[in-house]
């Protein structure tokens, strides 16, 4: 499969990924000046940002890093932290699995919460495997460009964004926008309910697996929700 820079669906990857990447922004801005202030050097500042790619899991490991904590704690923490990641992994399988391997490899590469996200809320409107393969490489393009542009210039410059701002929500927020339209009816409605109930009352979990068991116990509801309605049916 090809996939060019005038393929409508890689271009329209990119377009639908632009609201969310305003989210990014102020996030890379703290990962670069975190790795700045935390004493790491701009190849090392470059490299996490390539080998790691994972917004939470290095501003975790780079604070660890910071107070000297043990190299197994820390790539520890950075793995459970990206855990969830094997659910995306899971969902894009069968989108992927005739691909060839070095597109496989850049997919995979790729995955994040935005480009998944993005995905999903618009693959009602994407035709065919391809379609939805290149609007994908399109979302993600943008997004590790965003991404590491945002992170060198924290690290040159520092978060100059106020902290009045609160920009720090503009992450979550934007996950909020891409959410909402995906509910469509009842069931969704409560599988979204659960989860969010669930995120907020396991968030004290150690190791940061309150989002993931919340997630599994969410799948579990939907699957079950789905058999259900099935079952009525015959």
């Amino acid at each position: 499969m090809a996939y060019s820079m005038k393929n409508s669906a890689f271009l329209n990857g990119i377009k639908a990924m632009l609201p969310i990447i305003t989210g990014v922004i102020p996030f890379g801005l703290v990962m670069g000046t975190v790795s700045a202030t935390s004493g790491l050097d701009l190849l090392q500042s470059i490299g996490m940002n390539i080998f790691v790619f994972a917004g939470a899991s290095q501003l975790v490991a780079v604070d660890l890093m910071g107070i000297k904590t043990g190299i197994i704690i820390v790539v520890a923490t950075a793995l459970i932290i990206n855990l969830r990641m094997i659910l995306y992994s899971a969902a894009l399988s069968d989108l992927v699995k005739d691909l060839p391997t070095p597109m496989k490899a850049l997919v995979s590469y790729w995955v994040t919460d935005q480009s998944y996200s993005v995905l999903v809320a618009n693959q009602e409107n994407l035709n065919s495997k391809k379609d939805k393969v290149a609007f994908y490489i399109g979302a993600s393009f943008i997004m590790y460009f965003t991404w590491q542009v945002s992170v060198l210039f924290g690290f040159y410059f520092g978060n100059f964004a106020p902290k009045s701002l609160s920009l720090e929500f503009a992450v979550p927020i934007s996950f909020v926008c891409l959410v909402l339209p995906t509910i469509k009816n009842k069931n969704y409605l409560i599988v979204g309910i659960v989860s969010a109930t669930l995120a907020v009352f396991l968030k004290s979990m150690p190791y940061n697996l309150g989002l993931l068991t919340s997630a599994f116990i969410a799948i579990a509801v939907g699957t079950y929700l789905t058999r259900e309605k099935k079952y009525d049916r015959k």
